[in-house]
């Protein structure tokens, strides 16, 4: 399917890796020029200079940190006008909620919930002068189904969610959408980090609990990062232009909930 998006102008944090780099990936197949963002410089020239090798694209890099005004403002000097903003940022590691104190919490809010607003704030009404836009925020099922040890997580990513119901409509009629993408288990670094830490502070190897969470997903196996990568491009296609302010799971199955 062509997604008629070659030549717009695509903005990707945390793009070096996992997710992001998936996404941006499949974004650069579509024919879009990207801008991608991440705090190492030289994972991300690696992975720009792979997306450029790979797709022929036209691949701009900007190593900042999000969450700092400082970063923020890098990031949106380069790419000050983008069709596309994807919002990707990893997690904070799993814990008990008592063992998190004030830093922990805003530390946690600041990546997951304010840095993806504030790429929102910056970009959201110049892509409604211009009349495209899309905007996608990778964030987790934990959402809609938390998991205790991932406080710091269920908390500052459903403040995103809260925040993307009361403004994903306003652009609509414009061809501005919001959505949220709910990834489940799938095969990332930071997947991998995520069970060595449950592993390094339970009594289970790494190998029993990876087995374990593949074997207890309706699919049998963990996702494969492309599926996610392609289904953030579709929405960010001009096909996708009447899905707005949605949650939209990708899991292989594992939310049993009826809605």
């Amino acid at each position: 399917m062509d997604l008629n998006i070659a030549g717009r102008r695509a903005l990707v944090t945390g793009a070096s890796k996992g997710l992001g780099r998936s996404c941006a990936y499949a974004l650069a197949r579509a024919g879009v020029e990207l801008t991608i963002v991440a705090r190492d410089a030289q994972t991300l020239q690696d992975t720009a200079n792979a997306i450029r090798n790979d797709t022929g694209a036209t691949v701009h890099i900007v190593a900042a940190d999000v969450t700092s005004p400082d970063g923020r403002a890098a990031v949106l000097g380069a790419c000050p006008n983008p069709d596309i903003l994807v919002n990707n940022a990893g997690g904070k590691p799993p814990g008990d909620f008592r063992n998190w104190n004030r830093d922990d919490w805003i530390s946690g809010i600041d990546l997951m919930m304010l840095a993806p607003i504030e790429m929102i704030r910056g970009t959201f009404d110049g892509m409604a002068e211009r009349g495209f836009g899309r905007i996608v925020n990778i964030v987790s099922r934990s959402v809609k189904a938390a998991h205790a040890e991932l406080g710091l997580s269920n908390a500052a990513r459903s403040g995103l969610v809260g925040f993307v119901a009361g403004i994903a409509r306003q652009h609509a009629h414009r061809n501005v959408t919001v959505n949220n993408l709910l990834p489940g288990i799938f095969a990332t670094g930071a997947q991998i980090h995520h069970v060595e830490k449950l592993a390094e502070e339970g009594k289970e190897s790494f190998d029993t609990i990876w087995q374990r969470r593949a074997d207890g997903n309706p699919s049998k196996r963990f996702g494969d990062p492309d599926e996610l990568g392609n289904y953030c491009a579709f929405l960010c296609s001009a096909h996708a232009g009447f899905i707005t302010g949605q949650n939209l799971l990708i899991d292989g199955g594992d939310y049993r909930g009826t809605f």
